[in-house]
């Protein structure tokens, strides 16, 4: 008789154990999954990423992806321009995609690298996120820093795939790429069907 009653006293811890990592599971799912299902929150004030009053040109061409920007200053050389941040959030990429390639101020023409080269990618919650790419030097954040809007991340360089300086720019909702804005307004560049630009001047002050 007594014999049986340590059998069942283990078949219940037993039960217990698993009807708690069962439990355990479901909350590191919930945790998990909640964030991803959780619809994106609104959309950040977004300034250009460039110097307060400056006007830059944003364009795209055939090939480019949609929604992609780069920018050109329309006055003085690209080179080494500072790179800011367009929203406050903190930097969840900082270092190089692709390979870098050779082209810098001092030859211009050398090689071409692949993808983005030194690029930054900062993350303003909510799901919204920006990328920054072809940046002159390795930039001037790290992974994990706080950033505030206009803090300079980096400068304007051609490393990556890229035929001439300028800064490559994305903002994307989700895991999506959407139409850039800036300072309340949508830039306009849209579809790569077609190459075409706009001018726009930075208010990241």
């Amino acid at each position: 008789m007594t014999t049986a009653r340590p059998a069942r006293i283990r078949v219940g811890v037993v039960g217990v154990v698993v009807g708690l990592g069962v439990l355990a599971v479901l909350i590191a799912a919930a945790v998990i999954v909640v964030p991803i299902v959780r619809p994106p929150g609104p959309r950040p004030a977004f300034q250009l990423p460039v110097a307060c009053g400056e006007t830059w040109q944003l364009g795209t061409y055939p090939g480019h992806d949609d929604y992609d920007v780069d920018l050109f200053p329309t006055k003085g050389k690209a080179w080494g321009r500072p790179v800011l941040a367009s929203a406050a959030g903190t930097v969840s990429t900082a270092g190089i995609n692709g390979t870098l390639g050779g082209r810098t101020p001092e030859n211009p023409d050398g090689p071409r690298g692949r993808g983005g080269g030194y690029w930054v990618t900062i993350d303003h919650g909510g799901k919204w996120e920006t990328q920054y790419l072809h940046l002159l030097e390795p930039p001037l954040v790290r992974e994990g820093d706080r950033v505030e809007q206009g803090q300079q991340i980096g400068k304007v360089g051609s490393t990556g795939n890229s035929g001439a300086p300028h800064l490559h720019y994305e903002q994307r909702r989700g895991w999506e790429k959407v139409e850039t804005w800036f300072d309340g307004v949508p830039s306009g560049i849209t579809t790569d069907d077609r190459e075409y630009t706009t001018r726009a001047k930075s208010n990241n002050c």
